[in-house]
């Protein structure tokens, strides 16, 4: 059942991962929740129980598109596998607007697959829900395990409704997104139907958001350095009119140089836009003369 909150203009759907205990719904989650950008997604809860490792309950929130000027927001949650946490299953299913359905490929949990389905079927009923009409999907989890089954047999066992369905590894991380955005669309799709006139404002939601692209910076481009070149009568008459004093920034003359002539220093200033510096250069000639 959707969420809605005038006051921050959001609209919540809540989408539940179930299936049989150790079919890796809460690898899943654990990935999506890594994989998610932080400024995208929610606070983790979770509440683990002494016979399972899966969590009681996550709470996931996860940023979509608009629909009329609404934003959307998808809350993501598993369920306990064991039978005897039936009543935390249902309380967990109550007002799921869609729901992933994990199964364990392996052989030998093919039975377990079918009796969590079926329960599955019988909870929601027990809530006035119907799964053939609710939006879901069907990951078919630990593909790369070796007494994985075909999956036309999986397919023909399980999924009675024709629901989507993917491959998964979710302990590498493999099919986790593809599920994920999956059931995302049709949860997307189902509301654009039912409140925003069948017509979404926005393109298909991409779950997980790419990385922002390096930012190359502008290449400052080196300007020519300008020099004036003087014939050396020109440098005599400019040397003449500096005033000879010891002070830095003024011509001086020293008689100690490196082969006993005379130095002369000359300070040059020039434009700041050569340099990287924000003031301006001062650059000093020693000019040796015979």
């Amino acid at each position: 059942m959707v969420l809605f909150n005038a006051a921050t203009k959001e609209l919540t759907a809540k989408i539940v991962y179930y299936g049989p205990g150790l079919c890796g719904k809460t690898t899943n989650l654990q990935h999506v929740y890594d994989d998610l950008p932080q400024d995208g997604r929610g606070k983790m809860l979770s509440l683990n129980t002494q016979t399972d490792r899966t969590l009681f309950f996550d709470f996931l929130p996860i940023e979509l598109g608009t629909i009329r000027g609404m934003k959307t927001r998808i809350q993501l949650y598993t369920v306990p596998g064991q039978v005897f946490y039936d009543a935390t299953r249902k309380l967990v299913l109550r007002g799921a607007d869609a729901v992933v359905f994990v199964a364990d490929s392996q052989a030998q949990a093919l039975e377990g697959n079918k009796e969590s389905f079926q329960n599955l079927i019988e909870n929601l009923k027990d809530q006035g829900s119907d799964l053939e009409k609710l939006p879901h999907v069907i990951q078919f989890n630990k593909r790369d395990t070796p007494n994985a089954l075909p999956l036309d047999v999986l397919d023909r066992e399980i999924n009675r409704f024709g629901a989507p369905t993917f491959e998964a590894c979710a302990t590498l991380g493999q099919g986790v997104r593809e599920t994920l955005t999956g059931v995302a669309n049709l949860v997307l799709q189902h509301l654009t139907e039912k409140y925003g006139g069948g017509v979404s404002e926005a393109p298909p939601p991409s779950i997980f958001a790419a990385p922002p692209a390096p930012r190359v910076e502008p290449v400052k481009e080196e300007l020519p350095l300008e020099v004036e070149e003087l014939d050396a009568a020109e440098l005599l008459e400019e040397l003449e009119e500096l005033p000879l004093t010891e002070g830095g920034g003024m011509a001086s003359r020293e008689s100690a140089g490196p082969t006993g002539n005379s130095v002369v220093e000359v300070p040059v200033v020039l434009d700041r836009s050569l340099f990287s510096t924000g003031g301006p250069v001062e650059i000093r000639l020693k000019l040796y003369l015979k």
